[in-house]
C-alpha cells in the first residue's frame, strides 16, 4: 500500500490538519491543470480553436448538456459547481496514473468530503426551494398505503447512505486499480531472480500491467462521469422531490 501512504512534504514529523502533504501537492497540481485548460487554453478564443481550446469547449459542452438533461433548465445555476467537481476528479484521477505520483481520489478522506458537500448542498437546496414538501421525496405516494411507512423508512436510510456510497465508489475503484497494477508489477523482477521462471512470468507481468494501465485510463474518466451524473441525479431530487 506504499502508493497510498500520506507523508509530509517537509520532514518526517507528525501530520496535522495544516501540514502540507503529498495529497495537498497533487490536489494543487490538479487545480493548476484546471486553470491551464480553462484559462490559458481558451484565452485566445479563436474561431478556429487550438487543440486545448477544443478540449475545453468539448468538456464544457458535455457537462452543460448533462446537467441540463438530468436536472432541467432550473439546475443550470449549479453548473459551475458541477463542472468544477467533474474537472477536479478527472485531473486527480489522471494525474494518479503518472509514475511516482499520488491519487487524491483514492483516499476516502478526499472523496468523502466531496460527497458530503454534495449531500449538504442537495439537502439545503431541497428545503430552501420546497420547504417541508421536500420530505415528499421519502413518501412514495404511488405505493399502496400500507407499504408507504415501510418504504419511507427505506427511503430515509437510502438517502443518508448516499454520501457513503457516493464516496466509496470513487475511492474504491481508484484504489483497486492501482493496487492491482502494483501487484502485477511486483512480478516483473522475477527474471532477475530466476531466469527459467522469469522468461515466462516477467513478460506476462509487463503485459498485465500494460492492460491494467489502459483499463485505468478508462476507469479514471468513467468514475468522474459517474460521480458527476449521480450529483446531477441527487440535485434533480432536490429540485423536483415528487416521485
Amino acid at each position: 500500500m506504499e502508493p497510498f501512504k500520506i507523508h509530509s512534504l517537509f520532514g518526517d514529523g507528525p501530520i496535522h490538519w495544516y501540514t502540507p502533504t503529498n495529497v495537498t501537492l497533487w490536489m494543487a497540481i490538479g487545480l493548476i491543470c484546471m486553470a491551464l485548460l480553462l484559462v490559458v487554453g481558451t484565452r485566445g478564443r479563436a474561431i478556429i480553436p487550438s487543440r486545448m481550446q477544443s478540449l475545453a469547449e468539448l468538456v464544457y459542452g458535455f457537462i452543460h448538456k448533462m446537467v441540463e438533461d438530468v436536472t432541467g433548465k432550473e439546475g443550470l445555476k449549479f453548473f459551475p459547481y458541477i463542472f468544477t467537481l467533474f474537472l477536479f476528479i478527472v485531473f486527480s484521477n489522471f494525474l494518479g496514473l503518472i509514475p511516482l505520483s499520488f491519487t487524491p481520489t483514492a483516499h476516502i478522506a478526499v472523496t468523502g468530503v466531496l460527497a458530503i458537500l454534495v449531500f449538504v448542498t442537495v439537502t439545503v437546496v431541497g428545503f430552501v426551494k420546497n420547504g417541508t414538501h421536500f420530505l415528499g421525496l421519502f413518501w412514495v405516494s404511488s405505493a399502496p398505503l400500507a407499504l408507504r411507512p415501510i418504504l419511507a423508512v427505506i427511503e430515509v436510510i437510502s438517502y443518508f447512505v448516499r454520501p457513503v456510497s457516493h464516496s466509496i465508489r470513487l475511492a474504491g475503484n481508484m484504489m483497486a486499480g492501482h493496487a492491482v497494477i502494483e501487484v502485477f508489477a511486483g512480478f516483473a523482477p522475477v527474471i532477475l531472480m530466476s531466469a527459467a521462471v522469469g522468461v515466462l512470468v516477467t513478460p506476462l507481468s509487463v503485459l498485465a500491467v500494460t492492460a491494467m494501465y489502459g483499463l485505468e485510463v478508462i476507469v479514471a474518466l468513467v468514475q468522474a462521469y459517474v460521480f458527476t451524473i449521480l450529483t446531477c441525479v441527487y440535485l434533480k431530487d432536490a429540485l423536483h422531490p415528487g416521485h
